[in-house]
């Protein structure tokens, strides 16, 4: 996955909130504990944390800085915030060399920070709009490879149905819910 993919995550973010930023974000995002307002905060930080890791390629832990969204902002400012954050991982990704790593839970090409980055993205967006009632389905595509990238043993099915269900959002027929699970994102 490659910067490409993390602008479109970002841009169907905007494009499904955006619309919906004047409403009440202190409701819980869909089963998440946190609010709408604090998911797509939640998302600014780790797209920016991601662009940190790739950028500085720390081989032995998270880099120690940490964003903070104002809290006095409304839900505009923290979309444009997360639209930041999705543009600088999105630029340290195509600027790095494919072979460079750095950390996440071991060592993590650029690709793999970019489909991380697309998977924050595109499932807590489906968080929010889960909070605020509005429908929406999470990209076809950015989910299948998503699930290629992080979830290789993911079973077969409708991409996003199989994403929502591989993080424990959802439901597959046969298969008990996921109430734990954790992606791949290390590589060799």
């Amino acid at each position: 996955m490659n910067g490409r993919d993390v602008r479109r995550a970002m841009t169907a973010m905007t494009g499904v909130l955006g619309p919906h930023t004047d409403r009440d974000w202190s409701v819980p995002a869909g089963d998440l504990d946190w609010s709408c307002w604090t998911t797509a905060a939640h998302v600014a930080h780790d797209l920016t944390a991601y662009a940190g890791q790739v950028a500085g390629r720390p081989t032995d832990g998270y880099l120690p800085y940490d964003l903070v969204v104002s809290p006095t902002v409304g839900p505009g400012e923290v979309l444009r915030v997360a639209a930041a954050g999705a543009a600088l991982l999105a630029t340290v990704v195509d600027a790095a060399a494919p072979t460079e790593r750095a950390w996440h839970f071991g060592p993590c090409d650029p690709g793999g920070f970019a489909a991380m980055g697309v998977a924050e993205t595109v499932l807590h967006t489906w968080d929010v709009t889960r909070g605020l009632g509005v429908p929406w389905t999470p990209p076809e595509d950015l989910c299948a490879a998503v699930l290629r990238r992080l979830f290789p043993d993911a079973p077969a099915g409708p991409a996003p149905r199989v994403l929502l269900w591989s993080t424990g959002r959802g439901e597959l027929p046969g298969r008990p819910r996921r109430t734990s699970w954790v992606w791949r994102a290390a590589v060799d």
